[in-house]
């Protein structure tokens, strides 16, 4: 399997100004690395990309890549609610480097089963590089059943795992249950992650470890080796944190965070905003008490 462990939706730091921190992105991206992450995922639901032009996409992906210089994977987040547009995206753009492709079930239009089907084949068919399915109904508006994620695991040789962020235990077992062996399942909530790995699942794409890249390598790492002492450990020391970074939206409370460490600035772009004040400072104290 291509993907396990613990993989790092990294966010997209802006200046004052609104245009991309690149020293700051290459400033976190060192920081995961050096945490013990084991791959990169750039230009996700974390990293603003809706926000974000063309042009910008592209400076920001290589950034990442040149970074990373070889260390990790990099996996890039492309996909949208028009397939056409998003197979015209896969096709401008720059490959060299990524190593996979994470792509959300189209959003808004809520597409049926057998367009969600249709979709990722195209999509499939189009990368270059293997595919990763996002199932993320919060954000989207639809959920993709075991059953149609299985029928692409099993019928389309470029789809090799699938971040499930749905929440939802029995259909991720199921998909679990009977997944090809090449095939691996990725939790997209960093909150659920251990009871996902307890049940077959291979790892996470996370938010946390923008900010705590060590501590929740610690906690995958753990889990997978089956060592459930450690892991738990790891998880309640973790947990207040994981609820508090998405009382006020992702990545909101992260960015909060990456400022506190004096890793980026706490800007995002419209229509997010920052944290209140009180979660701010909550984040602060969990920040502090993760780090003593």
């Amino acid at each position: 399997m291509l993907f396990t462990g613990t993989g790092v939706a990294i966010v997209t730091p802006f200046n004052n100004d609104m245009t991309v921190d690149f020293d700051a992105l290459s400033r976190i991206t060192d920081h995961c690395i050096n945490g013990q992450a084991d791959y990169i995922v750039v230009l996700g639901t974390t990293g603003e990309s809706v926000t974000l032009n063309a042009g910008e996409k592209a400076d920001v992906a290589r950034c990442v890549v040149d970074t990373v210089a070889g260390r990790v994977q990099v996996m890039i987040g492309v996909g949208g609610n028009d397939t056409a547009k998003v197979i015209d995206d896969i096709r401008h753009t720059r490959f060299d480097g990524i190593s996979g492709l994470l792509s959300q079930t189209p959003y808004y239009n809520k597409p049926t089963q057998a367009g969600l089907m249709e979709h990722f084949k195209a999509v499939a068919a189009a990368s270059p590089v293997p595919v990763v399915l996002y199932n993320v109904p919060s954000r989207t508006g639809v959920n993709m059943t075991a059953e149609t994620t299985l029928t692409l695991a099993h019928e389309v040789g470029n789809i090799v795992a699938i971040k499930e962020a749905s929440g939802i235990f029995p259909q991720m077992m199921h998909i679990i249950k009977d997944r090809p062996d090449r095939f691996s399942v990725i939790s997209g909530d960093d909150i659920l992650t251990l009871p996902l790995i307890a049940l077959g699942g291979h790892g996470v794409i996370s938010v946390a470890a923008n900010a705590f890249p060590r501590e929740v390598a610690t906690l995958i790492r753990n889990s997978l080796n089956n060592n459930y002492t450690e892991a738990q450990a790891a998880q309640y020391t973790l947990l207040d944190m994981f609820e508090t970074l998405f009382v006020e939206g992702s990545p909101s409370g992260i960015k909060a965070v990456l400022s506190i460490l004096g890793l980026s600035q706490n800007v995002l772009r419209l229509p997010l905003v920052p944290v209140s004040q009180k979660t701010y400072d909550k984040l602060e104290a969990l920040t502090q008490l993760i780090r003593s």
